[in-house]
């Protein structure tokens, strides 16, 4: 089913890779909102680039957050200690959405696509796996200390043909001084050899410019949901093309690929399929979505057994999924599927 079955790449990145800085600030500002008022609508989205970071969007809640200290802290745990001059753009929802939303309807148009395989225990592809895998471990070795010249920027890459992995990249932002031999030693015995495996030595890639000294929003900008793909699939099925980070339930592009996700997953686990691809698409402020269809790894057709065991309006899909709750924060890093303890990966027995 996937695009390329054999022969395909796949990335992740570091949470202290730009556009991650912003995902994060964007759903820590949507958790605090929910922890207040479940009830919140929230639509926020961030741009940072060379000390400053914007901050804008629409919100209709009752909460009373400090948007701008919520941004400095998640900045800070992060790993950064520069200063940014932040300004926030922030209104309420419109009024012409509102008036569909408030009756049940989908917060916007669009598609969602979710996928599920049982190549891996996360019902993820392989490669997608290892990408996050390796990012999250370089994440771990610069904050545990184990390896010192370490900095929060960073992406990983993997490519993988006909199950193997082929190659490996990492691109890690460092302190100045420490040599590139050093670093590519390091990292080949303590990130790539522990998740990878032994791999050809000419086939592994670490900072391919030679120094990546400047990195965060000092080397580049930011912003909330240009990682679409390493957020989901990794590219290898399609994406209807909104982001995820800053938004509530009640927007669909989020909620129906969490609901496309879970119905994915729960078809291949329940051995109805070994991959399955689901893609739902609704208008805005209409409840019912306009299309929902799913297929297997031949193309056969599972609409029958997801139309009898799964509710998609977007009321339905809230409650099922817990989507009122405050965990989004855990998402905005290494990807939005196969993590343990959110409610889109349950498992749960279908007829």
């Amino acid at each position: 089913m996937k695009y390329f079955d054999e022969f395909y790449t796949v990335e992740s990145v570091t949470n202290g890779h730009p556009d991650k800085v912003c995902d994060q600030i964007s759903d820590a500002i949507l958790d605090a909102y929910l922890k207040q008022d479940k009830n919140s609508r929230v639509a926020v989205e961030c741009f940072g680039a060379h000390g400053a970071l914007s901050i804008g969007g629409e919100v209709t809640s009752n909460a009373d957050i400090d948007v701008k200290q919520i941004a400095r802290n998640v900045y800070k745990t992060i790993g950064y200690n520069d200063t940014l001059d932040i300004t926030t753009h922030i209104i309420t929802q419109s009024v012409d959405i509102a008036q569909g939303v408030n009756t049940g309807g989908a917060g916007d148009q669009g598609i969602m696509y979710g996928y599920a395989t049982n190549e891996t225990d996360e019902f993820l592809s392989y490669g997608v796996v290892l990408a996050h895998k390796l990012a999250r471990s370089l994440e771990k070795l610069r904050t545990s200390g184990e390896i010192t010249w370490l900095e929060p920027d960073g992406k990983t890459q993997v490519t993988i043909k006909d199950g193997e992995v082929q190659s490996v990249l990492v691109s890690t932002q460092h302190i100045e001084g420490v040599t590139q031999d050093e670093i590519r030693k390091t990292l080949i015995e303590r990130l790539i050899i522990p998740i990878v495996g032994e791999i050809d030595d000419k086939n592994i890639f670490i900072n391919p410019t030679g120094k990546f000294v400047i990195g965060g929003f000092t080397a580049d900008t930011g912003l909330t949901g240009r990682k679409v793909m390493v957020d989901t699939y990794g590219g290898l099925i399609p994406h209807g093309g909104g982001c995820f980070s800053g938004k509530d339930a009640s927007k669909v592009d989020r909620s129906g690929a969490y609901m496309a996700r879970f119905v994915a997953k729960n078809i291949v686990a329940n051995g109805y399929a070994k991959e399955c691809l689901v893609s739902i698409a609704y208008a805005i402020g209409k409840s019912e979505p306009l299309m929902v269809r799913a297929i297997d790894e031949s193309g056969v057709s599972l609409e029958g057994i997801i139309n009898e065991n799964f509710d998609f309006t977007p009321n339905a899909i809230r409650e099922k999924l817990q989507l009122d709750q405050s965990i989004f924060a855990q998402t905005a890093t290494y990807g939005h599927f196969g993590k343990e303890n959110l409610p889109w990966e349950e498992i749960i027995n279908i007829a």
